[in-house]
């Protein structure tokens, strides 16, 4: 009885140790952490997907985190990547200035940062920065309206990101180097910022004047506030601010919400309105007429060259770049990525001919 006791005991001995050693076998070791901000816009399910593809044949193992928009969960999800000891950090941060805090962890880890679509600020723990042309998107979908416009003193609504965003500034210089002479002769009208208007004759804004426009009209990125504001807008409005009017849409998000609010208010004749990132439901609205413009940063180029950023790195090398973004604190070397204007003339081209998309995922193409 004792012998087969001491059998049975050895070999739940051996098979426990056997488990532990397969499980120290198959825990992978995490090079390149991924941290994106939320999981609850349609932009950021985009890179994620992206992402996994292109690391399908990637020899480095990753691991793609998701903030849930809170700046707390951020560095949560560094902390946590440092702990599994990644070499290589790509973030893209919900709140630029917050999220120096996480990277400065990082670095002291010994960690390289890439700053992913949305710059770090006001740190110098930021290695590179992957970034779409920000400027040209705001510029690009400025000279959309520009070249839509309708007699002259047409309403012009203004609309922006979130102040906790350094792109949302960067969107809004460019759309304002474009506008600003149209306001400034009349073309334009601003119908719903008394800060745009007051500096209407200013030709380049510095930050501090960008914030008082951007707190008057920002939607903070969520399709709910964008919607609450345009009806507050639109109900403040005298009858010299309807008619056909122009619409500066920040991103295809708050820019549908807003569209559908101009739609249905009937001393709106017609609108003109931008957006941002060539999200699915914004290409049917193209289609089907309810917006007017996206501008297309193609997720697959910018996570294209995030990895070959990233793995440059691992292999030694310097990573390529294009120019310099100065983030408060010092001028962070960049890779900069084009940028495309689509509307109903291109759609097809840009959207389904490129595979980005495919023709049945739409109706009416």
């Amino acid at each position: 009885m004792k012998k087969e006791f001491k059998l049975v005991t050895l070999l739940l001995v051996v098979m426990m140790f056997a488990t532990m050693l397969a499980a120290c076998g198959s825990s992978k070791k995490i090079e390149i952490g991924i941290v994106l901000p939320t999981k609850d816009e349609t932009r950021w399910i985009q890179d994620e997907e992206r992402f996994k593809a292109a690391l399908e044949d990637s020899k480095y193992n990753t691991e793609i985190l998701f903030s849930q928009g809170s700046s707390a969960k951020e560095k949560e999800n560094v902390d946590a990547l440092i702990a599994k000891g990644i070499k290589v950090l790509i973030i893209c941060p919900f709140d630029g200035d917050a999220a120096a805090a996480a990277v400065e962890a990082a670095k002291k880890a010994g960690i390289k940062v890439i700053s992913y679509d949305r710059l770090i600020t006001k740190t110098d723990a930021v290695d590179y920065y992957v970034t779409f042309d920000s400027v040209n998107v705001g510029k690009a979908q400025a000279q959309y309206l520009v070249d839509h416009a309708k007699g002259n003193g047409q309403p012009l609504y203004l609309y922006a990101g979130a102040a906790t965003d350094n792109n949302a500034f960067l969107f809004f210089q460019g759309a304002w180097e474009v506008l600003q002479p149209k306001i400034a002769d009349g073309t334009f009208k601003v119908a719903n910022s008394s800060e745009a208007i007051a500096l209407q004759d200013v030709a380049t804004l510095d930050r501090e004047q960008m914030s008082k426009i951007i707190g008057q009209v920002t939607t903070n990125w969520d399709p709910n506030e964008a919607k609450n504001k345009a009806q507050t807008h639109l109900t403040a409005a005298a009858a010299d601010g309807k008619g056909d009017v122009a619409i500066l849409g920040p991103n295809d998000g708050t820019s549908r919400s807003i569209a559908d609010v101009f739609a249905t208010d009937g001393d709106i004749t017609s609108y003109v309105i931008s957006g941002q990132d060539a999200e699915k439901a914004t290409i049917q609205y193209i289609i089907d007429g309810k917006q007017s413009m996206t501008v297309l940063k193609d997720v697959r180029v910018l996570v294209k060259d995030a990895m070959d950023m990233a793995v440059g790195i691992l292999d030694g090398k310097t990573p390529a770049t294009t120019g310099t973004y100065n983030n408060g604190e010092v001028d962070v070397k960049a890779k900069q990525t084009d940028v495309i204007s689509v509307d109903k003339t291109n759609v097809k081209e840009a959207m389904v001919d490129s595979g980005y998309y495919e023709a049945k995922e739409f109706t009416g193409l």
